[in-house]
């Protein structure tokens, strides 16, 4: 089989390249992570291909691929798929692509992983948190206010790296209603043939 996947089922960032692979009916091995374990204490064939000693690590034949959005692109170009309809279309998923990994991709999962892992984080920095997650939804709610996905009325893999985590936000503490074009777009993800939610994909 040409692509192995490593990740974690709470990681939404193993969840978008896993997501990705599964829209794109794209055959591969799915190899769990125990990442509550020290690192140097990971199998043998995950720290021989993970640079960074993280997840996810996509394994491309005989190459290695790291960081999440980065597979994404591999991935779209391998495909063919979710990556827009020319070069402007491109030039434009890239540029939501380095946004989420500055904005929706930091704030959502560090206030999800404070306020489920770390129960004595300060208060003064789970508001900054969520005042930074408060901001970045309302950017994604003005965005969808006249177009389905990102890109208009088609996804890429802009969509999927701004949805990763975005399904568990409830353990952020977040009530999505207060963004209902944020809503829609998730219904209009989760309507996209072959998805499934985070917790039922990555097992």
């Amino acid at each position: 089989m040409d692509f192995i996947l490593y990740g974690n089922r709470e990681s939404g960032h193993s969840y978008k390249v896993r997501l990705m692979l599964t829209l794109t009916q794209t055959p591969h091995e799915y190899r769990p992570v125990e990442i509550a374990m020290a690192r140097d204490q990971r199998s043998a064939d995950f720290q021989a291909v993970s640079k960074f000693g993280e997840v996810p690590v996509l394994i491309d034949r005989s190459q290695a691929f790291v960081q999440s959005d980065a597979i994404l692109l591999h991935l779209a170009q391998r495909t063919g798929k979710f990556f827009g309809r020319d070069a402007v279309d491109r030039d434009q998923v890239r540029e939501w692509l380095f946004w989420e990994a500055n904005r929706i991709g930091f704030s959502l999962p560090n206030l999800r992983f404070a306020m489920r892992w770390v129960p004595d984080t300060k208060p003064e920095v789970l508001d900054w948190i969520r005042a930074r997650l408060m901001g970045d939804l309302d950017r994604m709610n003005s965005e969808f206010a006249d177009k389905a996905f990102l890109m208009g009325e088609f996804a890429t893999i802009a969509d999927i790296a701004c949805c990763g985590y975005m399904f568990w936000a409830d353990q952020a503490g977040v009530d999505l209603a207060r963004w209902p074009n944020v809503q829609r777009w998730l219904r209009d993800i989760s309507a996209l043939p072959g998805w499934q939610h985070p917790y039922d994909l990555m097992v």
